[in-house]
């Protein structure tokens, strides 16, 4: 049995376990600690949910150069694209973008584009080729081979 001893007072690991969680409302998050962007109500992700983030003011840049624009979400900071898991498989995304497995997010940004039917995602090369575009990288497979 797990215990840590308090004052002269044992206290298991569950008991621990308890007093934390009594800490924070339930459904409360821990601030700054990273949280999943929800799909909206009605939509499913079969694929599961990767984001990739750039800088606020590139969102308006990307937007009209995708075929199809999926869920996007936004704060004064970054804009977010859902993509399926593992759209960065063999894929390096260029910089300032950011990939993030699970999408996961530090802050709070709201749902600004919602598309229509059940799917959240933005197709990811569409989005990848864009960003390339913009920030003037050689997509990744078109790069010299190097020895």
């Amino acid at each position: 049995m797990n215990a840590v001893s308090c004052g002269g007072q044992v206290l298991s690991l569950d008991t621990l376990v308890r007093l934390g969680r009594g800490v924070r409302a339930p459904g409360a998050s821990v601030p700054g600690a990273p949280r999943k962007l929800s799909v909206p109500d009605g939509m499913t992700a079969p694929m599961g949910c990767d984001a990739v983030a750039v800088p606020a003011d590139f969102g308006p840049l990307v937007i009209p150069r995708l075929p199809r624009v999926g869920c996007v979400y936004a704060d004064e900071a970054h804009w977010w694209w859902l993509v399926p898991s593992d759209s960065d498989y063999a894929l390096d995304w260029p910089a300032p973008a950011q990939y993030t497995a699970g999408a996961l997010v530090a802050d709070a940004p709201k749902l600004i584009h919602r598309p229509d039917g059940t799917l959240p995602y933005t197709p990811p090369i569409p989005l990848y080729l864009a960003l390339c575009r913009l920030t003037g990288a050689t997509p990744s497979w078109s790069r010299p081979v190097s020895a």
